[in-house]
């Protein structure tokens, strides 16, 4: 059993260190941007749905 398991962390290791393409910097950043784009994107868009909402309920019912 246990030499199934450090048979495993050795397979992972060398399936992370040799065989996977990691990006490069610029990639990163880029995508790092798109991330960061479409997330101010999308709080900006339930800001203004909750800013609607809250007036509309605040005219619905009024108190």
């Amino acid at each position: 059993m246990l030499k199934k398991i450090v048979n495993y962390c050795k397979n992972s290791y060398d399936e992370l260190a040799h065989n996977t393409t990691w990006p490069t910097r610029a990639e990163l950043t880029h995508s790092a941007m798109i991330v960061l784009s479409a997330s101010l994107v999308i709080a900006l868009v339930v800001f203004a749905m909750d800013f609607v909402f809250k007036n509309l309920m605040g005219i619905v019912y009024p108190g």
